[in-house]
């Protein structure tokens, strides 16, 4: 029998039920979109991780070339180039030095909550501005500027790409964000500060050449549309997750090596919730786990699956971070292959460094209610909750 998407989820913290059976009876699995197209679905950790490192499987569907333009959202060199230049930019080392400011940014956050008082809302009172607070370090926007940034960020990430054209009003919002970035990148040539976009318009190869104006505008707005949900989400639903397995007041004074072991679990746990990796296209004839797929088939490929696969993570619904004090190159959850995350060190810095002033100020945090009280924003590629109440 073929199911038909989207998979019953009974629980919001959990994966559907349906993936164990699948994983078990048909790791590679024949499926109906939404939307009536056919796909593959696949579910098992050893299938998502050939897929994902496969470039005979692309996010562009065979014979379209992929968006075109500077778009991570394409194969092949275009691609290939794209991530060379971004990648010299954008390295640990600039990584890490974004960590004083993301601190700073979440402890002022984090005693902005407790100030005001209980109840709060986890989403609008501290993940979304702290999110769209470091994109906005990272592009190097102006204080003065960042309101208005960010009302152009809120308005633009309504758009789900992955499901198909936006409306109307946020394709407007796209096109005034983009404008809006086109005179960012305009000012940081004539101003260079220490920025990743400072650095993305320096940055040269002598086989790749330089990034231009379009391509930087793109990226830029790349770093916002892969970013500011997808961080906003992950904060919120961490929290929620580690009060849920009543661990959240040990990540404020946690060493450095358990927080980071803690924050992979959380990745590990919550990533089929926040979201998956892009859909990918075979591109040739494919043997995956026994199943042939034809090229120009549809490809799902589930992190959420994967990350609970039991021959992979021993005992995988319990939360064991010191599974990745052993093991850290068993995380998929920052996908694998040519499109592996280019922000998974942000990402990860990010959380941790959330998490941990969260945890810091308010180790007494609990939720107003139940998970089951939550709402939540389902999409492919960025699903949250609309808000998180909680009180202390």
């Amino acid at each position: 029998m073929t199911r038909t998407l989207p998979l019953d989820l009974p629980e919001p913290l959990q994966p559907p039920p349906a993936y164990a059976e699948l994983r078990a009876e048909a790791p590679v699995a024949a499926v109906t979109t939404a939307d009536g197209r056919p796909a593959w679905l696949v579910t098992s950790y050893d299938a998502v991780a050939a897929v994902l490192g496969d470039p005979r499987f692309g996010v562009a569907a065979p014979g379209t070339g992929g968006e075109g333009g500077a778009t991570l959202l394409q194969d092949g060199e275009p691609h290939s180039r794209l991530r060379r230049l971004v990648g010299k930019a954008f390295t640990p080392r600039r990584v890490e030095a974004l960590r004083p400011r993301v601190e700073e940014l979440a402890a002022e956050l984090a005693a902005g909550v407790e100030d005001t008082g209980p109840p709060a809302d986890l989403v609008a009172d501290f993940a979304a501005p702290l999110s769209i607070g470091v994109i906005a370090e990272l592009l190097g926007v102006v204080p003065t500027d960042r309101e208005r940034f960010r009302a152009l960020a809120d308005a633009a990430s309504r758009a789900d790409f992955v499901a198909g054209a936006a409306e109307a009003g946020v394709q407007q919002a796209w096109a005034e964000f983009g404008a809006y970035v086109a005179g960012l990148v305009a000012a940081k040539r004539g101003s260079l500060g220490d920025d990743l976009l400072s650095a993305l318009i320096t940055v040269r190869d002598t086989d790749d050449g330089r990034l231009d104006d379009a391509e930087l505008t793109t990226l830029a707005l790349t770093v916002l549309a892969s970013g500011y949900l997808t961080a906003t989400n992950a904060i919120a639903v961490g929290a929620t997750l580690l009060v849920t397995e009543g661990r959240f007041a040990k990540v404020g004074i946690a060493p450095p090596d358990e927080l980071a072991a803690t924050v992979e679990e959380v990745a590990r746990m919550q990533i089929g919730l926040i979201g998956e990796v892009f859909p990918r296209w075979a591109h040739a004839d494919v043997e995956l786990a026994g199943v042939r797929i034809r090229a120009g088939d549809l490809v799902l490929a589930r992190l959420g699956a994967a990350a609970r696969d039991p021959e992979h993570f021993a005992d995988p619904d319990r939360f064991d971070p010191g599974r990745f004090q052993r093991e850290v190159d068993r995380q998929l959850a920052f996908g694998r292959g040519p499109h592996h995350c280019l922000g998974a060190a942000l990402a990860r810095l990010e959380l941790g460094v959330a998490l941990a002033a969260l945890s810091r100020q308010l180790p007494d945090l609990r939720l107003v209610g139940s998970v089951h009280d939550i709402e939540w924003v389902r999409a492919h590629a960025d699903t949250g909750p609309v808000a998180v109440h909680v009180t202390w």
